[in-house]
């Protein structure tokens, strides 16, 4: 089987066919005409003809010749890399960074696709996702105009948390594609400027396993490092290395190590500052805080008096939006404790507010929040919200739900259990949160069938 949301809708074909793929081996060399963008950020290319086998291909855009290199078989289907461009797109540009290549780092999946037919891209992949795995009609889509909007600021410079993962000589560096080998590098090209003014991809770090720096719109500038397995002594220059400056991160069996900064970092978003721990959930791009809370609050439109869920709340970013226009009861349900002990703290002065320490499936389950609501904000992670929340969200019967999903694939397959559950995909917005990657986030507004406008 091909992995959950890739293959474009195409149909894998069989390893018994005969076909010349069948003698292929990882390193081999192939031409290839590359088909539509599919989620991964490859594109979906043919071995042998229009029904031959499905070739998932990286660093090529729509219809370029390209002669790819095998770098995983599986049954059914290929993955390569594009190693030559024969006939290129005019969407193609040389990627800024070095690194963006074959055999480099993966981080970045499109920095040889412009900026706006990066955008186009996206917005291919969430309308082939919602047709293919949300059941929607072609025509339904085009009604939502799933178009990606940019945010402020360039491709550049706009990743303000970042992890580097060390290897073997101490390097510090970002990880191969679908691997776990290092690409050690000189400095991130998407890392806010703070980040890259720090001299972690400069020097060597035994003992550890990676470093995480955090540059916060409030300011702050915080660098952890992770002890390898293991590791004896702190790193040099660390926190721990001073007992009485010691700032060891209990939460995560005090792996963490503070190297410069603080544990807590200052946002600024949604017209107030917030306290989140440097190793906590916020997002990644600057503007991107901002562009969401508005999305939801124009998409839900609370009203005052209106109850809300805000389920995977995290810090309570969205609570805090929804509920000083509501005035009302606003629960926020988070399993992190970091999650929770920030959200507890930046929600201390705001009317009506209340944090639940709960799997949101548990909660749900469990009657840990009770109806009736009003209003819904889901914020899952990567992998969804899944069809026993789903279901239980849709048994509640709120006025509306405002659903932000970072993976496109699990937004589709949860609106086609709402739609199974007698609700409609009002409207949608995608945002270009994650540049140069093949990541796009997108909020979209679920109602009951019955209350929707046609």
């Amino acid at each position: 089987m091909t992995p959950a949301g890739e293959g474009a809708g195409v149909r894998l074909s069989s390893p018994a066919a005969e076909d010349p793929s069948q003698d292929l081996v990882e390193g081999d060399r192939v031409e290839l005409v590359t088909g539509a963008p599919a989620h991964g950020g490859h594109c979906v290319a043919r071995l042998g003809g229009e029904h031959g086998r499905v070739v998932f291909v990286r660093h090529a855009l729509p219809g370029e010749r390209v002669t790819a290199e095998i770098t995983e078989l599986h049954r059914g289907y290929l993955r390569a890399d594009a190693v030559a461009v024969h006939d290129a797109s005019p969407d193609r540009v040389t990627p800024p960074c070095p690194y963006a290549r074959p055999g480099g780092c993966g981080g970045c999946d499109l920095q040889h696709v412009a900026p706006a037919a990066q955008r186009e891209w996206k917005a291919a992949v969430v309308r082939e996702l919602l047709q293919r795995l949300g059941g929607l009609s072609a025509e339904r889509i085009g009604e939502l105009d799933p178009a990606v909007r940019a945010l402020p600021g360039g491709p550049l410079g706009w990743r303000s948390r970042i992890r580097y993962a060390v290897d073997a000589a101490d390097r510090p560096g970002l990880l191969k594609h679908r691997s776990h080998e290092v690409v050690p590098i000189d400095f991130c090209r998407i890392a806010h400027p703070r980040l890259r003014e720090l001299d972690v991809t400069s020097r060597l770090w035994p003992g550890v396993s990676a470093v995480e720096a955090v540059a916060s719109t409030g300011g702050d500038v915080t660098v952890l490092a992770r002890a390898a397995r293991g590791a004896g002594a702190p790193p040099p220059g660390s926190a721990d290395a001073d007992p009485a400056g010691s700032m060891l991160d209990e939460a995560h069996g005090g792996d963490r190590a503070l190297i410069e900064g603080a544990p807590e970092v200052r946002e600024l978003a949604a017209g107030r500052e917030w306290h989140v721990p440097a190793e906590g959930f916020w997002q990644i791009h600057p503007a991107a805080a901002d562009t969401l809370v508005d999305a939801v609050l124009a998409l839900l439109r609370p009203e005052p008096g209106e109850v809300c869920w805000d389920l995977y709340g995290g810090a309570g970013l969205f609570a805090a939006a929804v509920a000083a226009r509501t005035g009302a009861r606003t629960t926020v349900v988070e399993s992190s404790p970091a999650g929770v002990a920030a959200a507890r703290r930046n929600l201390a002065g705001v009317a009506g507010a209340e944090v639940v320490a709960a799997r949101v499936d548990a909660a749900l389950a469990r009657r840990r929040i009770a109806g009736p609501v009003d209003l819904v904000v889901l914020d899952p992670p990567r992998s969804g919200a899944g069809a026993k929340v789903v279901r239980a969200v849709a048994a509640a019967r709120p006025r509306a739900v405002a659903y932000v999903a970072c993976d496109p694939a699990a937004l589709a397959r949860d609106v086609r259990t709402f739609a199974d559950e007698g609700w409609r995909l009002e409207a949608l917005r995608a945002y270009d949160c994650f540049p140069m990657t093949q990541h796009v986030e997108c909020v979209a507004l679920l109602v009951p069938d019955a209350t929707a406008v046609s």
